[in-house]
């Protein structure tokens, strides 16, 4: 399975063309360039690709679209949206740099609408989950951070955030897959009940009713 860079759905591809680079290191190594078409909505997407034929590993880098996870909303700040978006474009490259640039992100997301007390990281996402303001998935989620990216073993993961230190496995993706829901939750959905209720009491205005409180 692959995901479109442009619509972001994933689909099946069998069909695609293949651009022959060369075989390096003693022929241990093919690169080839792969183009294919995602099938929803007619979009290229262009990857390099490295094999090693010694234990059959590889490595699939994205060329265009330069990443595959969605873009920041507009409605989340700045600074906050930059450390995301760096994060996702070095993820092919170097999982520790996005996972250091991840971990800031989220700590600024929590000061920024949370309104934690600066603290360490670990520290900050208990004091989310104590306050009882999030759904219990998102809980879940965010107390999960700690948990995959090991922090009692690496502590400087949640004191010095922008290190950059190992990483687990699953931790890079799963803190950006947070950081999605976070965003949505803090910054879209407010915004958006805000203006539904803002249409509605234009309508009550109209038939002389009192807005909602």
């Amino acid at each position: 399975m692959m995901k479109c860079g442009n619509c972001f759905l994933e689909f099946a591809f069998e069909e695609f063309e293949k651009k022959e680079i060369g075989y390096y290191n003693d022929d241990e190594v093919h690169v080839v360039i792969w183009n294919y078409e995602c099938p929803y909505c007619n979009g290229p997407n262009i990857r390099y690709v490295a094999f090693k034929h010694e234990d059959g590993g590889g490595k699939i880098l994205p060329i265009w679209p330069p990443t595959d996870r969605p873009p920041c909303p507009p409605e989340v700040p700045s600074y906050i949206a930059e450390d995301y978006q760096e994060a996702c474009l070095v993820l092919p490259i170097s999982p520790k740099a996005s996972a250091a640039l991840s971990r800031r992100c989220l700590q600024n997301l929590l000061r920024d609408v949370a309104k934690v007390k600066q603290s360490d990281l670990s520290k900050e996402i208990q004091e989310v989950i104590d306050s009882g303001k999030l759904p219990s998935l998102l809980t879940d989620s965010i107390d999960a951070i700690r948990n995959i990216g090991n922090f009692a073993a690496h502590p400087t993961k949640s004191k010095s955030t922008g290190e950059i230190v190992e990483v687990e496995p699953k931790e890079v993706e799963w803190n950006l897959d947070v950081l999605e829901s976070l965003f949505d939750f803090y910054y879209v959905q407010p915004i958006k009940v805000a203006k539904k209720r803002e249409a509605l009491n234009a309508k009550l205005n109209e038939v002389g009713k009192p807005p909602m409180k």
